[in-house]
């Protein structure tokens, strides 16, 4: 006679199977049980809020567990650990950007979803370490209304897509760029950039008087933007676009 299935064996075997499908095909399913309080929805948010204030280091199965007020077992009816835990939150701050309504030409689309996007990723600057997770459905539904923008052109897919991942390139260098500021500042116990400026002044100043760096050096007497981060960020995103426009002659 088989030995019965211990609890641990069934759990295993739950874990196992549950491994074959996506969390989100899972999440599509309807539910074995009585819905309780706990949602992936609430989950999300939960952790989304422990990585905004503690850093992605921070957000473990029992500390959501303890956030939550549930058992630590509870969300493992979700999820099947940390890895998708984080498609959950990824989705969860991509659900945050406003996506087009398709009236707009392909130029205005792509503009403004690369600032929204640059707005949520500064916002929740942890995603930005999360490259191995994905694609989740609100991640791809950008993709989605950008190919959608930019169908009709006389592109082919592959086109469409390298004009798509061009953007986006700009948007996520950028924004790790901003977020690697703010954690110089914090690092240094700055609170802006011109105290960084202050900070920073003696090496600066050592360095421009080399000789070597004439064109830094007039940056650094002349510029006037230097404290306007979104000015910045839209002047290196319009020269992106004009660079795709002229390529397609549009």
């Amino acid at each position: 006679m088989a030995a019965r299935e211990t609890q641990a064996d069934a759990q295993e075997r739950q874990a196992r199977e549950s491994e074959r499908v996506s969390v989100w095909e899972r999440l599509e399913r309807p539910a074995p049980a009585p819905r309780t309080t706990l949602t992936p929805r609430r989950i999300a948010r939960t952790a989304v809020g422990v990585a905004d204030a503690e850093g992605l280091d921070a957000v473990t199965m029992r500390r959501l567990a303890t956030e939550l007020g549930v058992a630590p077992m509870a969300a493992y009816r979700y999820v099947t650990g940390k890895d998708e835990l984080l498609e959950l939150m990824v989705d969860f701050v991509y659900g945050e950007l406003e996506l087009p309504d398709g009236r707009d030409d392909w130029r205005t689309t792509m503009r403004s979803l690369a600032v929204r996007t640059r707005d949520v990723l500064l916002r929740h600057s942890w995603v930005t370490r999360a490259t191995w997770c994905g694609p989740t459905p609100n991640q791809l539904a950008v993709p989605e209304a950008a190919l959608t923008a930019l169908d009709g052109l006389g592109l082919d897919v592959d086109s469409a897509m390298a004009v798509y991942g061009t953007v986006t390139a700009y948007v996520h260098g950028a924004v790790d760029a901003e977020v690697g500021l703010t954690q110089l500042l914090r690092v240094r116990g700055w609170s802006n950039r011109e105290e960084a400026r202050s900070g920073l002044s003696s090496q600066m100043a050592w360095l421009v008087g080399t000789g070597r760096f004439p064109m830094y050096a007039r940056y650094i007497d002349e510029a006037d933007r230097k404290d306007d981060p979104l000015w910045q960020f839209e002047t290196g995103l319009d020269c992106v676009l004009d660079g795709i426009a002229a390529r397609l002659a549009v």
